[in-house]
This record gives C-alpha cells, structure tokens and sequence, in this order.
C-alpha cells in the first residue's frame, strides 16, 4: 500500500516541491513505497519548476477516504451465459469462493450466482421425476464434461432440452416407455447393450451414449447417421455418466440478474451502508463503463485497510487533503503554527521548525542522511525555499535557509539568480486567473478564538493589476466565505519588490479599526514590510480577535 506524501490544499510551490523532495528521499531511505501527491493543481509558477527541474508532477489525489477500489478483491473468477453447472461448481469450489459474477464477453457484469443458486439447478424440481431427467444443455458440454468422444457429431453447439432416459430395465419396456417422448428430446444412456441402442436410433432420439468405454459398432454408426442421432462414448459408468450429463446443464435460469453492483469510486462508507442492508453474497465492482473491477463481500468492510499519509508544509487537518481525518498520519514535517484536530493511534514522527521554507528541512533530512539529491530534486527544494522567503528577504528567513540554499545552489544545473528573477515574473496569478482561481490559490483556513477564516496569498510585481480587478476580487472573497461558511476572508497580495503588501478582505467587523494599517479603499488596507501569512498577518489578525472578543 503507497504512503502518500501531501502538502496542503491549495499548494503553492513550497508544498509541492517539499512532497516531492521528501518521497523522494523516502524511497530512497525508509518507504520505498512514498509517492508524491497534492489535493490540488501546480499552479503557474510549480508548473515552470517542474518543467526546468525536469520532475514529473505528483499525483492529484482530493480525497484519500478508502474507496471500494481500494479494499475490493481484484484477482476475480467470472462467468458467462452459456457455462454449465459441472465447469462452474468446479471453478467455485478450486477457488473457495460461494458466489460468482457473471460477466459478457466485453466484461461487463450482467448477473450474480451463488453457490446456494447454483445448487438449485440440480436439486429444484427434485419432487417432479419429468423435471429431474430434464437438461438445458448442448451435446458439446456433455461430451467435454465426460471427457468422452463423438463416433457421430450433429449440431453438437446447438442448445436443446432434453430428457435423460438411461436404458437399465428389458428392451421391450425401454422401448414401449421411450416412445412416450419426443425423439428429439430425448438422449439415452446405455453400457454395450444393442438391444437398447438400436430402437433408440430406429426412434430418431436426439443423441445415444455409450458408457463403460464401450464403441458402437460400426452398423449401428451408420444406421445412426442414418436416423440423425449423434453418438458420444462415455468413459464412465452408466451411473455416472448420467450424472455427469446433469452436471453438463446451463447455469443461466439460476442467474440472479436483479443484483447491487457497486462503483469502484464509491467511498466504504457508502458502501457500507448499502452491503449491510443487502443480502446478497457478493458485490461486483465495477468502473463508469459497468466494467468488472474487483468482488467485495462483507468481510472485507470489517477492518479495511486505512490510507497512509505523510504531511508536510502543514499540520493542521483543517488544511489537510478530504479524508486525512480518517487516515493514519505516519509523519508530520512543517515550519507554520501548531494547529488544532491532528491526533494519533500511536507514536509519530513529527518535526516543526521555525525555518522559511519546508524545503529547508527536508534539504537538511538528505545532508543528515549523507544523501545528495540529483539536480532536479535539489532545484525542487531551492524553489520551495525561494518561493516561501521571497528569495531570503522575508522575515521568515533564518541562517538555515541561507546555508541551505546555498548548499543546493551547487548540487542545481541552473543559475539560481537568473531562475529566481524569472520564477517571480512568470505566472502572475492576477494576469492568468479568473477572480475564484486568485482567492483560492495558495488559499488556508483558521480558527482563532471561535472565528473560522481564510487566507490567501499571492506574490507578484508591482500592483497595477491588482487595482484593475480589486472590485471583482472583493466579490470574489465574499463569495468563497459564503460558501465556505467562514466569518470572513482575506487575501493577501505581495509585491516581491517593494517587500510590501496590500490586505484585502471580504468584509470587516469593528475589530478592523485597530488595524493601524493605512485603509485605501472599503476593506482594502496597506500594509508595508508585511510578506509573510504566518509569522505577520496571521498573528496580527488573531490579535485583533482576540482583543475584539476581551472587549
């Protein structure tokens, strides 16, 4: 099972490249297993990093919750219309399976049969003699399931009802009793008796078999060709000849085609509730085309397997992919705030550093572990570092980042000033994105003193095509905490080369009138020399909360 590495949602560049750098260095390590997956699209300027670092994109995964893919039991014996009782009781049997799907010939699932179905083909009409020697077969299967021979084939594919007489009492009472019947209904069943063989041809029955490894002769081959009768040798006993010939009928009148499918997609806790109503033996899954994918039964909802999550660039819940909730959380590597909800079964590893990137510490796990990242992954991670500490001029930034970048500035195969100069021109997220897409980039939720808010953030130069677009962005804001039913929401948009900031939000209560930030425009305020969420706006808005509340 993978151990998915993610960044929050949303991610910007440091949660990406440090998902990346960091399964990276786990597979190389101690989870061969780590994959690399974000709950979210690269946005521009990822896109740029991973194209120059040459790294594939990680896996977009939105919600870990288990689906029924995940726990479905995908090696499946099937099928189809057409099978006989004796291949498919054998098939059940050899795979210790007491249901089955029944599936075309393109895969699709069509029925279900259980063991319980299967066994009433035999026993059913058990009280009607007529009804017991009755098979829904074809000459073909009888004489594969016997593993005999045809000395006359005719139409051996041909699907016929037919009534098994078994030539045992005197010729005169086999005759006087046979000619009851159709002939073509009927197929006889007798050891080296010609006495039964010949009247059974001369009444044209539909097929005579021999049992005992005993041959027709040759006459009575040709008599038979003669009156139409095919003619198979049994190796067996007439006893079980004949009930091998039962063995040969068709499974499809025991077809249970009124039966609950599920979609591979389906969480577990969807299907829970729709298995636990149901008492059907198993449940196909099945793709968007009703394609077989797996078997599910009861027993494998009992202790499913949880997803296995490594987080980092966060460790709050609130900004974790859907699902984490209900994931075991193998680790934790991060450089924000402690946040609320993240609990454990057992011990973790869990490291949260004061450092401007994530980036940081994961460069600082591959020198611990005497690894040396090939050029991409560093380029990953010095991107990372660049993106969170505005290329080391955020507040942010410590002497780690420095020495850090500085160690991956050797192991690139690029020039780091001229990538970081291009890094922050491209992309721009107010150039290339609608309203929604700028307020919900690089976008966290918080909880502060019972208030529940978000922030978002994006970095460009200069301010120009904020004031173009600040009314559509306002609304935009207003609308993402409707839906989010957050209390407010703010955007924080960053000019990388002043080193300063504008705060835009999606309204204002009386708290904001201690801001002591100049107010440009309706909640709309300037904020010089503030870079960073976490370690300037964030704290600043919970102090405005905080003393709003103690008023």
């Amino acid at each position: 099972m993978s151990v998915l590495v993610f960044g929050h949602r949303n991610p910007d560049t440091d949660a990406i490249c440090s998902a990346i750098a960091y399964a990276d260095l786990l597979q190389q390590t101690s989870r061969p297993e780590a994959v690399a997956a974000c709950c979210g699209t690269p946005n521009k300027r990822t896109e740029y990093v991973l194209r120059k670092a040459k790294v594939p994109a990680p896996r977009i995964v939105m919600d870990v919750r288990p689906e029924v893919a995940d726990v479905c039991r995908r090696d499946v014996k099937t099928a189809r219309y057409g099978d006989v009782f004796f291949e498919v009781y054998n098939r059940m049997k050899e795979h210790d399976v007491r249901a089955i799907p029944i599936v075309d010939e393109g895969r699709k699932v069509v029925g279900v049969l259980s063991i319980l179905q299967l066994m009433d083909l035999i026993f059913r009409d058990d009280a009607d003699p007529l009804k017991t020697r009755t098979v829904a077969t074809c000459l073909q299967k009888i004489c594969e399931i016997l593993g005999g021979k045809f000395q006359h084939s005719l139409n051996p594919t041909q699907h016929d009802e037919l009534l098994v007489m078994v030539g045992a009492m005197s010729a005169g009472g086999f005759t006087e009793r046979m000619q009851k019947f159709p002939a073509e209904k009927l197929i006889v069943v007798s050891g080296d008796r010609p006495t039964i063989h010949l009247p059974a041809i001369e009444h044209g029955v539909r097929a005579l078999v021999v049992t005992g490894g005993y041959v027709l002769s040759p006459g009575l081959v040709q008599l038979a060709k003669s009156h139409n009768v095919a003619v198979i040798q049994s190796p067996f006993d007439t006893a079980t000849t004949t009930m091998r010939i039962k063995s040969a009928q068709f499974i499809d009148s025991a077809i249970d085609t009124h039966f609950i499918s599920l979609p591979a997609k389906k969480t577990l806790d969807e299907a829970r509730l729709i298995v636990e109503q149901s008492g059907q033996p198993i449940f196909p899954v099945v793709n968007d085309g009703g394609v077989l994918v797996g078997v599910l039964s009861k027993s494998d909802l009992v202790n499913p397997p949880k997803p296995k999550l490594i987080l980092v660039d966060h460790n709050e819940l609130s900004q974790a992919v859907n699902g984490a909730d209900e994931a075991d959380i193998l680790e934790v590597l991060d450089h924000h705030r402690l946040g609320g909800g993240l609990k454990s079964t057992q011990p973790i590893r869990f490291i949260n550093e004061p450092v401007g990137s994530t980036c940081t510490l994961v460069a600082r796990q591959f020198r611990a572990a005497g690894l040396i990242p090939r050029a991409g992954i560093a380029l990953c991670m010095a991107s990372g570092i660049i993106s969170d500490t505005l290329n080391l001029r955020s507040p942010t930034t410590t002497d780690v980042d420095r020495d850090i970048l500085k160690w991956l500035e050797t192991l690139c195969d690029v020039d780091l000033v001229a990538f970081a100069k291009e890094f922050f021109e491209i992309g721009s997220a107010l150039r290339t994105c609608t309203p929604t897409e700028v307020v919900r980039e690089d976008c966290k939720e918080f909880t502060e003193h019972g208030q529940r808010f978000s922030i978002s953030q994006i970095e460009e130069i200069g301010f120009d095509l904020f004031w173009d677009r600040k009314d559509e962005l306002r609304t935009a804001l207003e609308q993402l905490a409707l839906t989010q039913r957050l209390d407010f929401s703010a955007l924080l948009v960053t000019d990388v080369v002043s080193n300063g900031s504008l705060l835009l939000l999606s309204h204002e209560s009386d708290e904001w009138d201690e801001i002591n930030y100049p107010q440009l425009d309706r909640n709309l305020y300037q904020l010089d020399n503030v870079v960073s969420r976490k370690k300037q706006l964030l704290p600043l808005i919970a102090q405005l909360i905080e003393n709003a509340k103690n008023r």
